[in-house]
């Protein structure tokens, strides 16, 4: 590992043929350099590299260079877990073949999730209810789009990069020999991906098994053939425990047994047409599953109401062993041997219900919950379609890959009719490292991914072959100062009625500083309405955050707050740290000018944090544990929305933050080296250090974006 404190020499930038931006941001041939190091080797670099270096144009510069020197094809495997993000990488690309006139243009794909580039009408459907209307056409060959060829679509999607909505638009009136060949565009996408350079998708298409076995195959590509480039890869830990995260219930092995029954009925009718004996295997398979998940019912009642029972006092959760699941659905086999007349092992397929070896009869069981079929409908509410029987083999898939280890981490908790059980996987590591391993290198990045070294380890980065670097940011002192409110504080035992007046002083202050428009973050939605939607504050309107905002609420966010500015009039917007007004809007245009963060957003007690730093001291030691998961995740919280009014090189904004314990040793080594902090004793120094700041600092507009 490394960290940079001085700056390099510099290189000129006509030596890197990829670079998007004829003349180089400061600090932007470093990172090239730093990645080009490190992926020549096969290896992997973290860039903690702040908004205004150009981290995108760098990244992409450093992977394509290496690709174009390989030996065998190498794609760019552009991952990031925002939509907004693939429209710069895009317009990034179209600016390196603008660059390259008279060389071979760098040819991209661009994919998005597979009903946002669906053309049929049941797209606007909800997720659950598109999912299975799509499979189901896909399955009777009754979607014209899915199944109709289109000669000539791959070359012309890759005859220049597309933005995602031009690349469906092009799928939908594609033309073949003069006649309509209107084509399923996602399948397109896909199909083109062999034939691209960068392939811009989300985390999901590496770091989901199931979705990248499936990708992968349809692209054509291997993982040794790919150079991954990780976007906003502070969010990818959590997004890796996000997709391993399963949820059991009694109604669902309830409704699991139901659809095996039916099932295994329809392979007994499909057994009496010719050749149906082919299917004596599975029927007999499904029959047994069926019986076993039967059997099971009576003892997840039982464990089920023992939880319930166990829970003492305030307590709504409890951890669960991954022994008690497995434990019962062993009993509910050997129930079922013993009906079968304790048939041996090697008992003949065409038994009742065939006896299956104790070593592998989970694994059984979940290949044929995985293999259910049945036709589900959707609901008065349009949910749920997806068998249950596909989600109990995803929990079982999840216990025989991680059980054995002290990674997973199961948790009953009585939200739902019965209670529900939930897995949590405690080491993203153990799905990130034979993906990156594999593949022929990486660089990840993020204006947040501090430090990076953390990230590495999280992530299980080799060290010989990993590099991480935190990149100073070339304006943020000047653009961005910091202020702390000295005289507040969030701690539990120190709130009060002054306390809060205090903080809401502060805020006005900011406002009536401003030029523009405010926001405010909160650790909770119970602080942010007890501090901010109860006070009341002069001069601006408040838009608060909404847990039933849908897509396009968020949507208009932006537009709202860049109108209102332009009529001369301010917003206190009002969100949630980790919510999606603090990580998922992309404020351009200079759309806030300030930022107050309340408090420190340290996650509260729960059994999940408990076994979380269990397991980080066991692998990390107990220093290095309470920092990645307490003081680090929290401060990177704040890092993240003090970054929201910061999208530019050209903007500038000032943030305040409204606790002042972000000064006390155990927080201020979590903050970047190069930040620096400036105290306010009460809101009059609010006032006057902000009315200072914005009457100097002005934004740029002529400068280039990120």
């Amino acid at each position: 590992m490394c960290d940079m404190n001085e700056q390099r020499e510099q290189v000129d930038s006509s030596i890197y043929p990829f670079l998007a931006h004829a003349k180089p941001r400061p600090g932007q041939l470093e990172m090239i350099q730093d990645g080009i190091k490190a992926l020549e080797k096969g290896g992997y670099h973290l860039a903690a590299a702040p908004t205004g270096i150009g981290k995108t144009a760098a990244s992409l510069a450093a992977a394509l260079e290496v690709a174009s020197q390989s030996p065998q094809k190498k794609t760019v495997f552009f991952l990031t877990s925002r939509q907004t993000q693939h429209r710069i990488v895009v317009d990034t690309v179209r600016r390196i073949n603008e660059r390259r006139k008279g060389m071979i243009p760098v040819r991209l794909v661009d994919m998005v999730g597979q009903a946002g580039m669906c053309i049929q009408p049941f797209a606007k459907e909800s997720p659950l209810v598109f999912s299975l209307l799509c499979s189901q056409a896909r399955k009777t060959r009754s979607c014209k789009p899915w199944i109709t060829s289109a000669p000539g679509l791959k070359e012309r999607i890759l005859a220049s990069p597309l933005h995602v909505d031009e690349l469906v638009e092009i799928a939908r009136t594609h033309t073949a020999n003069g006649e309509s060949a209107q084509t399923c565009p996602w399948k397109a996408a896909r199909e083109a991906v062999s034939g691209a350079d960068v392939f811009v998708g989300d985390y999901n298409h590496l770091f989901d098994d199931g979705v990248r076995e499936s990708s992968l195959k349809a692209m054509d590509l291997a993982l040794e053939d790919i150079i991954i480039v990780v976007d906003e890869a502070h969010n990818l830990p959590d997004r890796i425990r996000m997709t391993l995260e399963k949820r059991l219930t009694r109604t669902m092995i309830r409704n699991s047994q139901m659809e095996l029954e039916e099932y295994a009925g329809m392979l007994a009718q499909a057994m009496n047409a010719p050749g149906g004996e082919a299917l004596s295997m599975a029927h007999g398979l499904a029959s047994w599953a069926f019986e076993v998940v039967k059997a099971s019912r009576v003892g997840f009642d039982a464990l089920f109401s023992q939880y319930l029972r166990n829970l003492s006092g305030q307590d709504e959760e409890a951890e669960v062993p991954v022994d008690d699941i497995l434990s019962v659905f062993h009993r509910a086999c050997d129930t079922v041997e013993g009906k079968a007349g304790q048939q041996q092992l090697d008992a003949p397929a065409s038994s009742k219900h065939p006896v299956v070896d104790v070593a592998v009869r989970i694994h059984q069981l979940r290949d044929i919950l995985s293999s259910v079929d049945v036709d589900m409908e959707a609901g008065d509410d349009g949910n749920p379609m997806e068998p249950n029987a596909h989600r109990v083999a995803e929990i079982l898939d999840c216990m025989l890959k991680f059980g054995s280890t002290p990674a997973l981490t199961m948790v009953y908790d009585t939200k739902g009719k019965d209670g529900r059980i939930t897995t949590h996987l405690l080491d993203p590591g153990l799905v990130s490292k034979p993906v990156f391993e594999q593949s022929a290198g990486a660089m990840l990045m993020s204006g947040t991914l501090y430090p990076p070294s953390m990230y590495a380890n999280i992530l299980a980065l080799p060290p010989p072959t990993t590099t991480s670097v935190a990149y100073p940011s070339p304006f943020a002192a000047m653009r961005r100062p910091v202020l702390v409110a000295k005289n507040v504080t969030t701690k539990y035992t120190e709130r009060s009625p002054e306390n809060t007046r205090a903080i809401r002083a502060h805020i006005q202050a900011l406002i009536d500083a401003s030029p523009g428009n405010v926001a405010v973050f909160a650790p909770s939605y119970a602080m942010l309405n007890e501090v901010v939607l109860e006070g009341h504050f002069n001069g601006v309107r408040v838009m608060a955050e909404s847990r039933e905002w849908t897509k396009q609420d968020l949507d208009q966010v932006v537009d709202t707050l860049l109108e209102e500015k332009r009529h001369g009039r301010k917003i206190l917007l009002a969100g949630v740290f980790g919510a999606r007004l603090s990580e998922g809007v992309d404020y351009h245009s200079g759309a806030l000018d300030a930022v107050a963060c309340i408090g420190i957003p340290n996650s509260p007690p729960s059994v999940l944090s408990k076994a979380l730093k269990t397991y980080a001291e066991e692998r990390f030691g107990r220093n290095l544990a309470w920092r990645y998961t307490v003081s680090q995740p929290a401060v990177n919280a704040i890092l993240q929305a003090m970054g929201r009014p910061i999208r530019s090189i050209g903007d500038r904004a000032l943030i305040l933050l409204l606790d002042r314990r972000v000064t006390d040793r155990t927080y201020t080594g979590c903050f970047p080296t190069d930040l620096r902090m400036n105290d306010a004793s009460d809101e009059d120094s609010t006032h006057r250090f902000a009315r200072r700041f914005f009457n100097k600092v002005h934004p740029d507009r002529s400068l280039e974006t990120e």
